[in-house]
């Protein structure tokens, strides 16, 4: 019988805070074998990416402290390992790929320049060589003409593709170890489907490993070869992924697995008036070329939107990554120039100037994908939540406190804590602090984009709860951006699928799900129930 792979030994990880420590992980017990996949779930701060970092050391030490047990990769101690040998093992044995590719990629150089300097430092390869290889990886995620994407910036990407090139960059390696936090929850469901298949066909080609944290539970029952759930930095199961699904032994697991979305979207009134209108809504960008960065073409990138959204009602947009979702979010907040009709009641927004613009923007208000990102990091809750406020009023500091005070208890969260700052609060709660900074406003339309992708499944039904408990209560209008078809499902009356900029198929959200006319439609549906 072959040794395991990896090995984590009864680790306890503690947080030094002033004088006391705070336990995150506890005694947790792992093993992972070449060839196999173990799939670590549970929700936020439940201790799967400390556990996972961990791996590697790369918890900053303090106030990082590792109080109890080891890790051993290949029979070798990682704890207990110097810079030198721990040098050797990450990314050239041990790969990972994070969550948010915009803190993982520099800003300042090419995707080009990133990905041979992997090769450069780890396998040795330069000049034509390692450019092929920096195609062909990029070519297995799925970008789309590679070669002419080398000399973009990350900011130039789409989320799901600034995630692809993270994932091209860990494969290049050929780690024998991937170890996988969260890689897909940026992608769409066919974009997604894909690099689940990747990572299987270079699991079986390569005999890898990987660990992959997720909690997208259709993901594991399609991955995972072991499963193991953790609560409050503790293992509470570990079974196969088979006997997991069929006869889970936790209390807190049977809770994940209950945890799906479901219901229907709130009744619409009949008589609901017309709150936003759009038509022949298209977005084209200048393609600039050479030293003086002279315009050279225009290239269209969203074309003939029409659409009509009631009050009270919630209208979806899917489609994969780089189809138009937010360019048309976008174009509708006047953040982008377009050409075509958007009408706000009777308001011709098309027309306005930015100084019009502004007192729309109070009834507009946005909730984007990624809550750490959204939040200032150097402000507390209180001054992120109040911001618009001071903008567009002009109230009394009370009157400011008070009103902080019910928009957070309206998203479910402690008053109490509105002067702590965003990262003493889990994922589900910083999301919540980004839809009170919304709803503080009283806004009647509200752009949601991708709100849950981020989240682990049971905090996304927390949220959508939330989000329709909010829009029975305020008659809000929500126009929701996302690529999990079984929230949009949940949420919204009608959809519109859009690919490369044009609408493939639209009508009634129900209606289309069930029967979709459409190919590409299918094709969403299908790589959704996978």
């Amino acid at each position: 019988m072959t040794a395991p792979l990896l090995q984590i030994q009864a680790l306890s990880v503690a947080f030094r805070q002033g004088e006391t420590c705070r336990q995150v992980v506890d005694e947790v017990s792992l093993t992972v074998n070449t060839g196999e996949t173990l799939a670590l779930v549970g929700e936020s701060g439940s201790g799967k990416s400390v556990t996972a970092l961990s791996v590697l050391r790369l918890l900053p030490s303090p106030p990082a402290v590792y109080s109890h047990g080891d890790i051993l990769f290949r029979g070798q101690s990682l704890l207990h390992a110097d810079e030198t040998a721990l040098r050797q093992v990450r990314g050239n044995d041990i790969a990972m790929i994070f969550q948010e590719p915009m803190s993982s990629l520099n800003p300042l150089h090419t995707i080009e320049k990133q990905l041979l300097e992997v090769l450069i430092l780890h396998r040795g390869m330069k000049g034509d060589s390692a450019r092929a290889e920096v195609l062909a990886s990029l070519d297995r995620v799925g970008i789309r003409h590679a070669s002419s994407r080398l000399r973009d910036f990350p900011h130039q990407l789409s989320g799901g593709e600034r995630q692809r090139v993270m994932i091209a960059m860990a494969l290049l390696t050929r780690p024998k170890l991937l170890i996988a936090d969260e890689p897909t929850t940026a992608l769409d469901v066919t974009v997604q489907a894909q690099i689940l298949q990747l990572l299987a066909d270079l699991r079986r080609e390569m005999g890898m490993a990987l660990l992959f944290i997720t909690h997208n539970l259709n993901i594991v029952r399609r991955l995972a070869d072991n499963v193991a759930v953790m609560k409050d930095g503790k293992c509470v199961e570990i079974s196969p992924c088979g006997t997991l699904f069929s006869a889970p032994r936790h209390a807190y697991t049977r809770k994940l697995l209950a945890a799906e979305h479901g219901g229907c979207p709130l009744p619409v009134d009949e008589d609901a008036a017309p709150l936003l209108r759009v038509n022949g809504l298209g977005v084209s960008f200048s393609v600039q070329r050479g030293l003086l960065r002279r315009s050279v073409m225009e290239k269209r990138v969203l074309n003939n939107v029409t659409f009509t959204l009631r009050r009270g009602e919630s209208m979806g947009l899917v489609g994969e990554s780089g189809s138009g979702k937010s360019t048309t979010a976008l174009a509708v907040l006047r953040l982008l120039q377009s050409d075509g009709e958007i009408w706000f009641e009777d308001q011709p927004l098309h027309q306005f100037n930015r100084r019009q613009m502004l007192p729309v923007r109070r009834r507009i208000q946005v909730v984007f994908q990624d809550p750490n990102s959204a939040l200032n990091p150097r402000l507390t809750v209180a001054q992120i939540v109040v911001e618009g406020l001071r903008v567009h009023h002009h109230y009394s500091s009370e009157e400011q406190e008070r009103r902080v005070i019910v928009a957070l208890q309206e998203v479910g969260l402690d008053p109490d804590t509105r002067n702590r700052y965003p990262d003493q609060f889990s994922g589900g709660q910083r999301q919540r602090i980004a839809i009170a900074r919304a709803l503080i406003l009283q806004p009647e339309l509200v752009i949601l984009d991708e709100p849950t992708s981020s989240l682990d499944r049971s905090v996304q039904a927390q949220i959508l709860q939330l989000l329709k408990s909010l829009q029975e209560k305020h008659q809000l209008t929500y126009l929701f951006i996302s690529h999990d078809l079984q929230v949009v499902r949940a949420m919204c009356h009608q959809v519109i699928v859009l690919r490369q900029g044009e609408v493939v198929e639209q009508g009634e959200c129900r209606q289309i799900f069930d029967s979709p006319a459409a190919d590409y439609t299918k094709q969403l549906l299908q790589s959704s129930n996978q």
